[in-house]
């Protein structure tokens, strides 16, 4: 995304109440103007934080992250040795660390063991992050899918229970699981957030809900004649996530309420065992 875009994006965003960015297409860090996004960012207002798996950080991004970053989540992949040594460069910074943790039916094995006996590496961490894995992409894995997993009551249970060794986060594309496999207080968790208090923007300016649907539809441009507020209110691709959200797609089910029917978009995401 050219820096002038960003910039532009990130006004709107400020004058629409906007409190987080997350900044995120591979390995932001290594953008050639992420310095100057990060401290623009915060000069309007609006708190930045990045993924990365830890390349590119010098000591000048460090520095600018400490200063204007709410936390930044690095991407966890085998055999761990770039997690370990990213989560201590950041950490030695004072910089707040999450772990993404991409869940599926042969991570969660590794994952129960984590939050069973965590590695050393995590130790400074202050949470690890579940994202359910998503059939979306160049290549899909049906067989991955978390929902073919048989340890789906076990790993819930362990993730939302005191017993478990680290503190947790989902992504919304998880908490069907949460509301229908475990007692967690619902005000703790929410359904998918996508139109409702959240939406993408592209690098070359398609704003969806969502950023998964940005390889399914079109979304809505976002020009110098149609604001991110339009599109935000009037946007009827917007309309239609609320719409699934408030629609009774689950039927009867007694989560409805809360899970808001699940993923609009990937009806094999939902993990609660009722569809």
């Amino acid at each position: 995304m050219a820096l002038s875009d960003y910039k532009n994006i990130i006004d709107q965003a400020s004058e629409m109440g906007v409190f987080q960015v997350a900044l995120g297409g591979g390995n932001p860090n290594q953008h050639p103007d992420f310095i100057e996004i990060l401290e623009y960012t915060a000069s309007k207002e609006v708190v930045p934080n990045y993924t990365t798996n830890g390349r590119g950080l010098s000591r000048e991004i460090l520095e600018a992250t400490r200063k204007h970053c709410g936390a930044v989540a690095v991407s966890a992949y085998e055999p761990f040795n770039e997690t370990a040594e990213t989560i201590e460069t950041l950490t030695k910074c004072g910089i707040k660390v999450n772990v993404h943790f991409i869940l599926d039916s042969e991570s969660i094995d590794l994952a129960i063991a984590w939050l069973q006996e965590p590695p050393v590496f995590l130790s400074g961490i202050n949470a690890i992050i579940f994202l359910n894995y998503k059939p979306s992409g160049r290549k899909v894995f049906e067989k991955k899918m978390l929902r073919n997993s048989d340890r789906l009551d076990e790993f819930f249970t362990l993730a939302t229970s005191s017993q478990r060794k680290l503190k947790v986060g989902f992504d919304a594309c998880c908490v069907s699981g949460v509301f229908a496999r475990t007692n967690a207080n619902t005000s703790m968790v929410d359904a998918c957030d996508a139109g409702r208090f959240s939406m993408y923007v592209s690098e070359d300016l398609s704003v969806h809900p969502c950023s998964f649907q940005s390889g399914l539809a079109e979304g809505d441009k976002l020009t110098d004649s149609t604001s991110l507020l339009e599109i935000w209110t009037k946007s009827e691709n917007m309309a239609s996530f609320r719409s699934y959200f408030a629609s009774d797609h689950c039927g009867g089910c007694s989560h409805r309420s809360t899970c808001m029917n699940g993923c609009p978009l990937f009806d094999d995401l939902v993990v609660c065992g009722n569809r």
